[in-house]
């Protein structure tokens, strides 16, 4: 991902809200105001690792559409879908990519 972490969380902000936006991240607002203020006295790489997870967007590899990382992992790690040749091809694709988590 070349997009640095707070520049996405501060994208997320501005579109939507810190409210919504910590909501979706599993944060308070005001711990999401003290982590873009640079004023957040605990360690950022959990807010990092949750704000790569749930706003970072990737490309997906099959069909050339963003997705969330967590889609993008939802995906990858879920069970070959052997009931639709397409589907199946799209699994198949997204195993072989860098953002793949293989269940991880």
């Amino acid at each position: 991902m070349t997009a640095d972490w707070l520049d996405i969380l501060r994208a997320a902000v501005a579109e939507r809200g810190q409210k919504p936006v910590a909501a979706e991240l599993g944060y308070s607002r005001s711990t999401i105001s003290l982590v873009l203020a640079g004023k957040y006295a605990g360690r950022t790489e959990a807010v990092e690792k949750q704000v790569r997870a749930v706003l970072a967007v990737v490309t997906c590899p099959f069909n050339n559409q963003p997705m969330t990382m967590a889609d993008c992992r939802t995906f990858s790690s879920s069970r070959p879908p052997t009931h639709h040749p397409l589907k199946l091809t799209h699994w198949r694709t997204c195993r072989s990519c860098k953002h793949c988590s293989k269940g991880e």
